[in-house]
């Protein structure tokens, strides 16, 4: 599904970018916050974003880079954040929920969340404050104690075991979450490196490829995590609901 840019009211009241894809069928869709790795809002987020409304949800993608100061700046501080558990980024996630809610075909009460890498992070850990009822974490941080998760949502994760810098994070987030009783489903794809869902270009990219995170798209770890995101949502934020989905069931 294609999307479409868009603008939404930050945590400063300034717009924010964003990318949005609806499904418009007349039904009412559980909605989906997809929080973008440090390339900020770029057009591999925007597939990904479409990806979730093809399976159903309505999506938003947030540009947390798109704040006042240069770009460098704005990473920073956005990276800064994520480190220390809280700032800007997390009000302005709570800024594109509360956007998301008020949308035409969207049921407000069914919000979840997905993120990579540096999202996968912010996914983790905006759960553990915000309402959701459930949070996809692919390759991003994990706290080092089980406190700093309490109250979290159920998770689904994915981390790639040739990814020597963040494959021993989904081990720890396996663990941390079987010991506060949080349903989840964490996969390590042995086979797999950093960013293997997803399909960027440049020489960072490049570069990634030959360091310890082994960056790379890996077809056969990504169909099969998007085949767990599908499963795991439907469970926890469950399928649209509305005239045309009641009359499919009849």
């Amino acid at each position: 599904m294609n999307t479409r840019d868009v603008t939404f009211p930050a945590a400063d009241g300034h717009p924010m970018r964003a990318a949005m894809a609806i499904p418009a069928d007349g039904a009412a869709h559980a909605g989906v916050i997809v929080i973008h790795e440090i390339f900020g809002l770029n057009d591999d987020i925007r597939r990904i974003a479409g990806r979730i409304a093809d399976l159903g949800y309505a999506a938003l993608a947030p540009d947390l880079f798109d704040a006042p100061g240069p770009r460098l700046i704005c990473i920073a501080r956005t990276m800064a954040a994520l480190r220390s558990g809280r700032g800007r980024p997390f009000d302005d996630l709570e800024g594109a929920r509360a956007f998301l809610q008020k949308q035409q075909g969207v049921d407000a009460s069914r919000i979840g969340a997905i993120g990579f890498c540096m999202g996968g992070g912010f996914a983790l850990l905006w759960a553990v404050r915000a309402p959701l009822g459930a949070t996809a974490v692919f390759y991003g941080d994990v706290p080092r104690k089980s406190e700093e998760l309490r109250g979290v949502c159920p998770v689904v994760a994915g981390y790639g075991e040739r990814d020597k810098m963040f494959a021993g994070q989904g081990h720890r987030l396996e663990r941390l979450l079987t010991e506060l009783g949080v349903e989840h489903d964490v996969k390590i794809y042995p086979e797999a490196g950093h960013s293997f869902m997803n399909r960027n270009k440049g020489v960072l990219a490049t570069l990634g490829a030959w360091g310890p995170l082994k960056v790379g798209y890996n077809p056969e770890a990504a169909e099969d995590s998007w085949k767990r995101i599908e499963a795991f949502f439907a469970r926890h934020l469950g399928r649209a609901t509305g005239s045309q989905t009641e009359e499919a069931r009849s």
